[in-house]
């Protein structure tokens, strides 16, 4: 597996990639990724099984609070799931916050995504307490706007 950060020429195969995570990730626009490729690459890491795209986070250090750098998108090729790629992908940006002085990786999930609540807590990121408890997952109410509960996790690095 080689992790590369994300570039410009990347951006057709990471939309491919990104329309594979349905009904929980989007892909975001060919703008969007121009964007990440050009300002946020070094925090946004591929990773490639030969010529495929195997996996990609989208994680960005915040600007309101530095400590913190926060995962937007991770994703696994299903053709690639349970072979390492997220926990290599994790352990990549892991490395890169702590060079830039972050204290925290954190992210957001949807409520009913109980994949991903298994995959952060068996990661070492913890659920952070919320108002309210679905599935014994803890959501914080109108976290990304009216009715968009989440549930949210963070990680100290």
């Amino acid at each position: 597996m080689n992790i590369t950060p994300l570039t410009q020429n990347d951006i057709p195969d990471v939309i491919s990639l990104m329309q594979l995570g349905a009904p929980y990730i989007s892909p975001r626009t060919p703008s969007d990724y121009w964007l990440y490729a050009t300002l946020f690459s070094s925090t946004c890491p591929l990773a490639w099984a030969g010529e495929q795209l195997a996996g990609a986070i989208m994680a960005f250090r915040s600007q309101d609070n530095p400590d913190d750098l926060y995962l937007q998108d991770v994703i696994t090729h299903p053709d690639h799931r349970r072979a390492g790629v997220t926990t290599t992908l994790l352990n990549h940006v892991r490395d890169r916050g702590r060079v830039l002085g972050a204290r925290r990786l954190y992210l957001t999930s949807e409520p009913d995504n109980t994949a991903a609540h298994a995959t952060w807590t068996r990661r070492g990121f913890t659920n952070i307490r919320g108002d309210h408890t679905i599935n014994g997952v803890s959501l914080i109410s109108n976290y990304k706007g009216p009715g968009k509960h989440r549930a949210v996790y963070e990680q100290v690095i």
